[in-house]
């Protein structure tokens, strides 16, 4: 939700309480290209990409380090131009310290990306939708460390090609018509061919017996050859027969194949410098898929400036990735074998982090809400962030995420409840709902514990609208209940409370009680004597009066609402309201007056005005003229899972193959489905 700001900006919404808004107007979605880059030093491998072509689903399976990303990386990288539609990328985590990602999130994040606003809950839904929003696209999707054919399964698109990583050969999918691709260690060939890519030069050639064993040693394995490259092409008078000599000193005689590559990736730490080496095995323990330089600086409590130079260090040997533009992340060999390595710096190295992200996280909901009234104390020191504050909520979600869950594993509730205040803007513009339900379930228990009553009020009111959002109605009274029963002296916590309430009974069909809800609200509100709050409630008393027929009485209050409103668009939307009760009380032509008003005022909020065209159709008599209102009314949903969108497809649909509309007038639409301004 947004209050009137200085300066230029695309979308302006007032709301004085919170509501479900939708981003009105269009926002461009980018064609998503989600992959990380293509492997700088690639060899071999022919057959196995000759075996990726021409096959909608592929799973790569094979030992871990052995180079199933990067041979999935190379082949779509290679084919860019035959994937026009995107091609999105995720990490399923099959061996990521928290567990493999549920199904569900990963549709959550690929429908988002596809343009989908209104995801809906439940996985059957979701999958639905995927299917229905990527028929006849040409794109591409690479899940790689994928846990099980389970995990994979639900995301399958209708079109497209999936590329599957894993350790484990996934073989029920085969069912799915999967095709397997293999991969095995690469030859003693071929691991000397990486390592001269690496080294460069001709220092392979010119030992030959010693770079064979130095291949033999790292297993075939990409990653252990990768480090042991990089150690030498750092080191270019360094012979090969040298690095072999110290591998084998500190390798003990007993250890097996897969230890030995233990071995290279410890002798190279050993041979770190002291910050890259803290670094090293300090971030393996930061939460999030993904890091940036500022965030390993507070990890390590140390200038961003030293430690950029010490991670791009620790990028040219090979121990660490960097997937985009300051965006860093470990191989899941190389993380395992960093948290190996104890430090007693871990503890107030995570907490520093937290705060960090708390730091950012506030910075960027003070430019996105600019004269909201917040609770949390570092609100008091932070000034508003630069650029787009949303996108970059949306950029480090992921991570903010897991931050709050850092800082409950961790055991500092004040930490939880303050990061979960500043996600806000993000779950009320782009509606990640089961981020939202989750951070906000974190907080609502951890507020209490550190005597912030009203926080865990305010908290539990919008995680009941985001169960009420989902029709999840039972789960949403219950939130309300708590708040109301609390008796707070906090008239914002009640008053929202019970206008959410009312928009629960209203969802379940109960008008009469969503009316009481909606009396007392302004009743509290006329004490605080503020126009625009007393209008707000007004208006919604007429919506419930509507509801149960009492067209005469809803327009009372409905006219009495536009009068103390000022905002251009608040105006219209009680006239949008106001010709809904005029169409019960039989006063059409007033009705259609009113709405074509509205439909002009509204044009800068599309979904409101979609609200408009369902009433004209419904007020239309003319057939043609039905559907034509229903069309325009389609034309303004960007999104086409909207719960609103696919009521009025159904509608135009129905009215495609009937001669004349069979909607009652005053029946309620897309509205009801949303709180209005």
């Amino acid at each position: 939700m947004r209050n009137v700001m200085s300066g230029s900006a695309r979308q302006v919404v007032q709301a004085a309480e919170i509501g479900v808004l939708h981003l009105h107007g269009e926002r461009p979605v980018p064609v998503p290209f989600q992959l990380p880059p293509a492997p700088r030093c690639f060899v071999s491998r022919k057959h196995e990409l000759a075996a990726l072509n021409g096959w909608p689903l592929l799973v790569i399976s094979g030992p871990g380090g052995v180079g199933k990303t990067s041979l999935a990386l190379r082949w779509l990288h290679d084919r860019r131009a035959e994937f026009p539609d995107g091609q999105l990328y995720v990490d399923l985590g099959a061996h990521a310290p928290g567990g493999p990602v549920a199904p569900e999130v990963v549709l959550e994040w690929f429908l988002h990306a596809l343009g989908v606003v209104e995801v809906p809950e439940s996985l059957a839904a979701r999958q639905a939708m995927f299917r229905s929003v990527t028929v006849g696209r040409a794109f591409a999707v690479l899940l790689d460390n994928a846990a099980s054919a389970a995990q994979v399964r639900p995301l399958l698109p209708a079109a497209g090609t999936v590329v599957v990583t894993s350790r484990w050969r996934l073989s029920p999918l085969g069912v799915d018509g999967a095709r397997f691709v293999e991969v095995e260690p690469l030859g003693l060939q071929d691991s000397v061919r990486l390592l001269d890519m690496i080294i460069k030069g001709d220092r392979t050639t010119a030992e030959p017996d010693a770079a064979g064993e130095l291949a033999r040693l790292c297993g075939g394995l990409p990653v252990a050859l990768s480090v042991v490259g990089a150690r030498l092409s750092t080191r270019p008078r360094r012979s090969l027969g040298r690095e072999l000599s110290e591998l084998r000193d500190d390798r003990l005689p007993e250890l097996d194949e897969g230890a030995s590559v233990g071995s290279v990736l410890d002798l190279s730490y050993v041979d770190l410098p002291a910050r890259q080496a803290r670094l090293y095995r300090l971030c393996a323990w930061l939460p999030g898929p993904w890091f940036g330089v500022e965030v390993a600086a507070a990890m390590v409590g140390e200038p961003v400036g030293d430690v950029e130079d010490a991670l791009e260090d620790l990028v040219e040997k090979n121990l660490l990735s960097e997937i985009a533009d300051d965006r860093f992340r470990y191989h899941d060999m190389l993380r395992t074998h960093a948290r190996s390595k104890p430090d007693p710096a871990r503890e107030p190295g995570l907490r520093r982090v937290v705060e960090w992200w708390l730091a950012k996280a506030v910075s960027a909901d003070l430019a996105a809400r600019p004269g909201r009234q917040h609770l949390g104390p570092v609100y008091g020191e932070a000034v508003a962030a630069d650029g787009d504050p949303v996108e970059w909520l949306e950029q480090e979600r992921a991570n903010l995420v897991a931050a709050q869950r850092c800082a409950d594993e961790h055991g500092w509730p004040e930490l939880v409840w303050q990061l979960c205040e500043p996600m806000w803007a993000l779950f009320l513009h782009r509606h990640y709902y089961t981020d939202w339900v989750e951070t906000h379930r974190l907080a609502i228990r951890a507020a209490p514990a550190c005597g912030q009553p009203v926080a865990a009020a305010r908290l539990g009111n919008r995680l009941a609208m985001a169960y009420t959002n989902l029709r999840r109605y039972d789960e949403a009274a219950a939130e309300l209940d708590a708040v109301l029963a609390a008796g707070l002296d906090d008239q914002e916590s009640e008053t929202t409370a019970l206008s959410m309430l009312g928009r629960v009974h209203l969802g379940r069909g109960e008008p009469d009680a969503a009316l009481r809800c909606y009396r007392r609200v302004l009743e509290l509100r006329l004490e605080r004597r503020r126009d625009r709050e007393i209008g707000l409630a007004r208006r919604r008393i007429g919506e419930a009066l509507t509801a149960l027929g009492r067209a005469g009485e809803a327009i009372a209050e409905l006219e009495q609402a536009e009068e103390l409103l000022t905002h251009p668009v608040e105006r219209a939307r009680v006239r949008t309201f106001l010709a809904r009760a005029c169409a019960g009380a039989g006063q059409v032509e007033r009705a259609r007056s009113l709405l074509d008003s509205a439909s002009d005022d509204l044009r800068p909020s599309p979904l409101h005005r979609a609200d408009v065209f369902v009433l004209l159709a419904e007020l239309a008599e003319d057939p043609e003229q039905v559907r034509d209102h229903y069309r325009s009314a389609l034309a303004c949903h960007r999104d086409p899972g909207d719960p609103a969108a696919v009521r009025i497809r159904a509608l135009l649909d129905r009215h495609e193959h009937e001669p004349a509309p069979d909607v009652i007038p005053g029946q309620a639409t897309g509205e009801q489905q949303r709180e209005s301004h």
